[in-house]
């Protein structure tokens, strides 16, 4: 996978988010894009990658994009939409950012199912999971809650097995069928704790919200686009 970034920070720590269960990366992620004052610094390619891109508010949104965040050292590597069969491609690229940037820690950001059975999650519970024994004393340290069972997919997999880096992953409850931007908040919530950032959590459901619409459109339009340019293929063959 192509790496092209415009700066290179020095130790920072990567955060990624990408579409999993309830958006929960993609939504906290998008949050933290515009809570904090980033800056898009590069781009992920990859040639089995979709050439697709969204265009939203006159700008352009890649379908994987770095943004940098000065104040807190911070780079935050954001998705699009689902790219199946890419994950270990995507580990290896972080893993790339990871050594290029000397980043202190990778940390992943998840939804994970629940076992509550009610249609809404009145209250997300957040877990942590981190290869970095310093890192899980840290989470102790916090009250943060580990995830004793579960099943991990993604590149946040990928990453788990191939990093040599510290990486952290939180996993909010969420529900698969639906976006869900309480389970964001409460990973932002916990993100803040941790790293300090200094989140005003007044207004976050409600930005939640917003990010959470923006997304359902890019993803919904991006999947049509890919599902329009394999028809096309499929009648060229016809």
């Amino acid at each position: 996978m192509d790496l092209r970034l415009s700066k290179l920070p020095k130790n920072p720590v990567i955060i990624e988010g990408f579409p999993g269960f309830g958006l929960v990366g993609s939504i906290a992620l998008e949050f933290l894009i515009d809570h904090l004052k980033t800056e898009p610094i590069g781009v992920f390619t990859h040639e089995k990658m979709p050439a697709i891109v969204a265009i939203h508010e006159n700008k352009l949104v890649p379908p994987i994009s770095v943004h940098y965040c000065s104040e807190y050292n911070l780079l935050l590597v954001h998705a699009l939409t689902t790219l199946p069969g890419m994950e270990w491609y995507i580990a290896d690229a972080v893993i790339e950012l990871a050594e290029k940037t000397k980043a202190k820690e990778i940390i992943c950001i998840e939804g994970v199912g629940s076992m509550q059975e009610s249609e809404e999650i009145k209250d997300p519970q957040v877990f942590y999971y981190s290869n970095s024994q310093p890192k899980v004393k840290e989470c102790e340290s916090l009250h943060l809650k580990p995830l004793k069972e579960g099943i991990v997919v993604g590149a946040t997999s990928a990453l788990l097995i191939k990093s040599s880096s510290p990486v952290t992953a939180f996993f909010a409850e969420a529900h698969t069928t639906m976006p869900d931007s309480k389970a964001a908040a409460k990973i932002i919530e916990a993100l803040d704790k941790y790293l300090g950032l200094k989140v005003d959590y007044a207004p976050l459901l409600k930005k939640a919200e917003n990010f959470e619409n923006k997304l359902k459109l890019l993803i919904q339009q991006s999947k049509q686009a890919i599902t329009q340019k394999e028809m096309k293929q499929l009648s060229y063959v016809g």
